[in-house]
């Protein structure tokens, strides 16, 4: 399992179960640990050099956030992309950051939007390189300083709590069936709209945004379909 989650050593002095949830969590959304994969509460103790307590723990709640099945005597896996599941988060994050867009379009300031373009312009390097990783994480950064700007923490951990769901779709997609120039006029046309303070403007650009994985997921699912469950929720898109 090393190269394949981060088996760097823990830092003692910090809460140890936090670290292995955001490693292991890490390593699904990037898909390094893949769906169905099977994972072995004794290997990854033996990696971090822990008791198998805090793993179990961390398995726990990351089958609250629905990225690992724990089945009683068979085992622990990572499961399956739930269609439905990636449909239902979709739905909750266009609500959300469209009405995060609306307000940003009459609070963002010149920093603000500076910083939106900063965000971007990191984006078209990282798409330079091939950088899936660095791309995902500057897209994330650039929805989350746009909710900075009407200083509504909630908004970002419920969004955050629905991406578990959409970013390992997001992390297949790149950069095949979610061109890297797409993604980023389409981030173009957000900080546009909340340049000119048209929020109407704002909140279609963002939720084409949000919508863009529902193009991408059918091909996903038909290309890789041992990563996905329930893809009879597909027959509406």
């Amino acid at each position: 399992m090393p190269g394949v989650i981060d088996n760097a050593a823990l830092r003692l002095a910090e809460p140890i179960v936090p670290q292995i949830i955001n490693r292991l969590r890490q390593a699904i959304i990037e898909l390094r640990l893949e769906p169905g994969q099977p994972l072995s509460e004794k290997e990854i103790a033996l990696l971090y050099g822990v008791s198998r307590q805090p793993v179990r723990e961390a398995f726990i709640k990351l089958a609250e956030a629905g990225l690992v099945q724990v089945l009683p005597s068979r085992g622990t896996y990572v499961t399956k992309i739930s269609v439905k599941e990636v449909l239902n988060a979709r739905f909750v994050r266009e609500a959300i950051e469209c009405a995060v867009v609306r307000e940003a379009a009459g609070r963002i300031d010149k920093a603000g939007l500076a910083r939106l373009e900063g965000f971007i312009e990191a984006q078209e390097r990282a798409a330079a390189e091939l950088d899936n990783v660095a791309f995902t994480e500057l897209d994330e950064a650039f929805h989350r300083a746009i909710a900075d700007c009407v200083d509504c923490d909630y908004a970002v951990r419920v969004v955050e709590a629905a991406r578990a769901q959409t970013d390992r779709v997001r992390h297949l997609s790149l950069p095949e069936a979610s061109p890297f120039p797409v993604l980023i006029q389409q981030h173009r046309d957000i900080v546009s709209a909340l340049r000119q303070g048209d929020a109407r403007a704002g909140e279609e650009a963002m939720r084409r945004h949000v919508r863009e994985i529902l193009s991408a997921l059918p091909r996903l699912a038909a290309a890789h379909p041992a990563f996905f469950e329930d893809q009879a929720s597909l027959a509406g898109l």
